[in-house]
C-alpha cells in the first residue's frame, strides 16, 4: 500500500501554501540551530521516528551538501546571534569514537566555511591536545573553567555551540555564555514524549491543508511512567498497557487493509543514542524478559535511572537496497530547513527493527540517491521540518516552565 506516494502530486500542487504555513508557524518558535530525524517510510505512513536536537551524524552528509549547510549556519547566526564572529565548540566526551570525532570536525568545518571561527574543546578534554577522526586529528583547544564562563586563551568565545545532549547532566561555565542550542533541550530535561504532544498540532494542520488523515504522518504513541521493571508487578502493568495499546493498531490496520502484525517499541523517555530500545508483539514478551535483556532495556547512557517508557508504533520502511536490506533516511536540517540526507542500512535487520546496531552502515545521498531518494525533497522534507517546529515548540515550552 503506497497510500502516500500515490499522493506526492497532491503535495507538491500545495507547495506554495505549505512554504507560506511553515514561515508563518518558523515566525512563532524559536528554530533550532540544528538538528536531526530518523525517518521511516512504509508507504502508507511517513514519520519521524526519533529526532534529536543535538546532531552527532554530519560526517555522513554528502561532500556536496557543505556550501548550502555552511549557508543556512551563516543565515542562522547573522540573524539569532547578531555581531558573533566566534563560535566555540563543546563536543561530546567520546575521545575514542572516530566517528564521533569526524562528525565534530565536519561542523567545524562549516562554522568556518560561513565565515567564523570556530574552536573546539571542554574542561574535561582538556590535556587531549587532538583527538582521531577517520581522516586525521581533530586539534582541541584548551578550554579553562573560569566561574561560570569558559574562557580560551583567556578570551571569552561570542557564543558557545552545543554538540554534547547533555544527558549525565548540565556541564559547568554555560552560566555566562549565550548558548544554542540552549541548555535547557539536553536529555537532562527534555523527554522524547515532549517533542511528539508538540509535533501532533503540527501535523494535523499539515494533514488539514493537504486533505488526509493526520495518522499517515505520526507515529502513535503513548508514555508509561513509572515503571519498575525488575518488579513483576511493574512489568504487568507496562505489558497490559501494551496490548491495549497494540489492539487499537490492530483495529487501524484492519480498516486500512494493511496486511502486517503490528510491533511496539519501548524506549526510554530520555535521549539513548538507540540504546534501551525493545521492540514487542505483545505484552506476554515482556513478563517473559530474561535479566540480561530486563538490564538492557533499563540501560541509559551515562547510568542515569530510567524512569518513563515511551511506547511507540513500530513503522516498517518499504525502502530496501540491491540486496534487500532494510533503509531508513536520516535528515539533517539546519536553521529549521531540511538539508541534507544519508541512508542507514543494514544487512542483520529486518524492515520493523531498530537498525541503529554497529551492524549498520551509512550512505550520503549522493551515492545512493537515485536508488531510494525519490521521495526525499517532498514527504521525507516535510515530516523532518514538521519536527523542527515541533523542536522549536518544546524549547519555548522549556524556556516557560
Amino acid at each position: 500500500m503506497n497510500f502516500l506516494h500515490d499522493l506526492t502530486e497532491r503535495l507538491e500542487s500545495n507547495r506554495q501554501l505549505i512554504s507560506q504555513w511553515m514561515n508563518t508557524k518558523r515566525s512563532e518558535v524559536p528554530i533550532p540551530i540544528y538538528g536531526s530525524v530518523d525517518i521511516r517510510d512504509a508507504g502508507w505512513k511517513i514519520a519521524v521516528v526519533d529526532a534529536n536536537h543535538f546532531p552527532a551524524g554530519f560526517n555522513n552528509i554528502s561532500a556536496e551538501d557543505e556550501p548550502h549547510l555552511a549557508a543556512l549556519l551563516k543565515n542562522h547566526l547573522n540573524r539569532k546571534h547578531k555581531g558573533c564572529t566566534w563560535i566555540h565548540l563543546y563536543p561530546e566526551a567520546h575521545t575514542r569514537n572516530q566517528g564521533y570525532v569526524e562528525n565534530v570536525a565536519t561542523i567545524k568545518r562549516l562554522i568556518e566555511a560561513g565565515g567564523f571561527r570556530c574552536t573546539v574543546g571542554s574542561p574535561e578534554l582538556s590535556g587531549h591536545g587532538s583527538l582521531d577522526g577517520i581522516t586525521g586529528p581533530l586539534k582541541l583547544d584548551e578550554v579553562v573553567l573560569d566561574g561560570e564562563q569558559l574562557l580560551i586563551e583567556n578570551e571569552k568565545p561570542c557564543l558557545i555551540l552545543l554538540n554534547n545532549d547533555l544527558t549525565e547532566g548540565m556541564v559547568p561555565g554555560l552560566g555566562a555564555h549565550n548558548v544554542s542550542p540552549p541548555p535547557h533541550m539536553g536529555w537532562q530535561r527534555r523527554r522524547k514524549s515532549e517533542h511528539y504532544q508538540c509535533l501532533q498540532q503540527y501535523v494535523e494542520e499539515i494533514a488539514e491543508i493537504l486533505d488526509i488523515e493526520p495518522w499517515h504522518l505520526m507515529t502513535d504513541w503513548f508514555v508509561s511512567t513509572d515503571k519498575c521493571l525488575e518488579k513483576e508487578t511493574c512489568r504487568s502493568l507496562l505489558a497490559a498497557e501494551v496490548d491495549e495499546f497494540l489492539a487499537k493498531i490492530v483495529d487501524k490496520y484492519q480498516k486500512l487493509g494493511i496486511d502486517r502484525e503490528p510491533v511496539a517499541f519501548i524506549k526510554n523517555d530520555k535521549g539513548t543514542y538507540g540504546l534501551g530500545i525493545m521492540a514487542v508483539k505483545s505484552g506476554s514478551e515482556l513478563l517473559q524478559l530474561s535479566n540480561r535483556k530486563m538490564k538492557r532495556l533499563m540501560y541509559s547512557k551515562g547510568g542515569v535511572d530510567v524512569e518513563n517508557f515511551l511506547i511507540q508504533e513500530g513503522v516498517p520502511t518499504e525502502i530496501k537496497d540491491e540486496s534487500g536490506s532494510p533503509v531508513e533516511p536520516v535528515v539533517y536540517l539546519v536553521d529549521g530547513q531540511a538539508a541534507s540526507w544519508f541512508y542507514r542500512i543494514n544487512h542483520k535487520k529486518s524492515d520493523m527493527e531498530n537498525l541503529n546496531s554497529p551492524s549498520a552502515k551509512f550512505l550520503p545521498f549522493d551515492q545512493v540517491g537515485e536508488s531510494y531518494g525519490e521521495h526525499a525533497h517532498g514527504w521525507h522534507a516535510l515530516v523532518a521540518e514538521l519536527s523542527m517546529l515541533a523542536m522549536g515548540a518544546e524549547s519555548l515550552k522549556q524556556e516557560q516552565s
